[in-house]
Parts: structure tokens; C-alpha cells; sequence
């Protein structure tokens, strides 16, 4: 339990519940109440670290979002010299892993996108840039693909990479309204199989005679 002597702690331990909550409440809905009573700190100590609601949702898309989506997302692509086969990779693990809390709750980052884009501009420059890194690190990580010789030398990488995030992000946010892991694993599928329309001619060619 942290303390408000150790205002390390207790920042990092608001910002935990303050995701937990709005991810399954939304901002709008998230109660400040809740994250007290999961941390079982003080509104002073809430206070002390954050001046209003909005700056405690700024700092979990700044310092919780962010670090999220480069884990999950980016940090399995790094130094991989076939990144096609990385990211397909990441979708088949998506579709095996247990999902009950991913067809209810849906994505963090898309669920907030989509509720405080249009109402907050902070939200909005926010969010915008995590997917910017989220979109730059992929396009990187094909570029890399293209000097090994797996990725084709004529994909456009961050117009792939822009399209990679738009199709899992569409297919997370139908899965979740479907509440179908069916639906997930159907979006997954056809994007990995865009995926493979990306491999050089080569690399292709060798998946295909095994």
C-alpha cells in the first residue's frame, strides 16, 4: 500500500487505478472515489500529485497509454530482421490469449480515442501522439525489414504501418461490440494475410515451398 510519504509510490499507484477505472468506466464515468478507494489514499494525496480529474487522465495516456502500446505492440518487433513475421506473430497471440476482459472492456487507447477525441483538445493532441509513436515505431521496424531483405524495397512503411494499427484497432473495437473472439481472430487473419503481401519476393517464396 503506498503511503504519501513515499510520493513516488503514490503517484505510481494513482495512475494504475485511474486506468483500471477508466478503462472500464471511461473518463467521463471514472470516478475519483473508486481510484481512492482502490489505493486507499487520501483526496489530499490525489490532489498533491494531480490538480483536477482531467490532468490525472493527461498522465495515464502520457506516462500509462503510451508505455502500454510500446510494450505490447512495439517492443516484440525490435531487432527482428523479419518484422512480418513479428507482428503476425503478435496477432496470433492476441487471438489465443484469454480474452474475457478484451471483449468487455475493449482497447484502452481506442475506448478513449473514441470517447474524448472530439469533446477534449488534451485528450485529443494526447492520444494523437501515442499513435504517432505507436505508427512511427512500426514503419521503422519495416524499414529495418526492407535493409534485411524481408520486406518488399516498394512498401510505402508508414502507410503500411498506419493501416496495420487502423485494421487491429477496428478489429478489437468489432470484437468488442460482437463480444466474439471469433470476430477477433476473423480481423486477425485477414491482416496477417495482408502482412504477407509485404514479404520480399524471396522470403515469400521460401514460406511457400516448405
Amino acid at each position: 500500500m503506498a503511503t504519501e510519504r513515499n510520493p513516488d509510490q503514490t503517484r505510481k499507484n494513482l495512475l494504475i487505478a485511474a486506468f483500471q477505472e477508466i478503462h472500464r468506466n471511461g473518463f467521463k464515468r471514472a470516478s475519483l472515489d473508486s481510484i481512492l478507494d482502490k489505493t486507499g489514499l487520501t483526496k489530499g494525496a490525489l490532489y498533491h500529485h494531480f490538480p483536477n480529474k482531467q490532468a490525472l487522465g493527461y498522465a495515464v495516456v502520457e506516462e500509462i497509454l503510451c508505455g502500454m502500446a510500446h510494450e505490447i505492440w512495439v517492443k516484440p518487433l525490435l531487432g527482428r530482421d523479419d518484422p512480418i513475421t513479428a507482428l503476425q506473430d503478435l496477432l496470433a497471440g492476441m487471438a489465443a490469449a484469454p480474452a474475457d476482459d478484451l471483449l468487455q472492456h475493449g482497447c484502452p487507447l481506442n475506448n478513449l480515442s473514441q470517447e474524448m477525441s472530439g469533446l477534449d483538445e488534451g485528450f485529443r493532441a494526447r492520444l494523437d501522439r501515442v499513435f504517432s509513436n505507436w505508427r512511427d515505431a512500426i514503419a521503422a521496424c519495416l524499414e529495418h525489414g526492407k535493409n534485411k531483405g524481408t520486406v518488399r524495397d516498394d512498401v510505402d512503411s508508414k502507410q503500411a504501418a498506419t493501416f496495420i494499427i487502423a485494421s487491429m484497432e477496428g478489429g478489437l473495437g468489432m470484437a468488442k461490440n460482437a463480444r466474439s473472439i471469433e470476430v477477433l481472430k476473423q480481423c486477425g487473419m485477414g491482416l496477417a494475410q495482408y502482412l504477407d503481401t509485404l514479404r520480399a519476393s524471396s522470403v515469400a517464396a521460401s514460406i511457400h515451398a516448405r
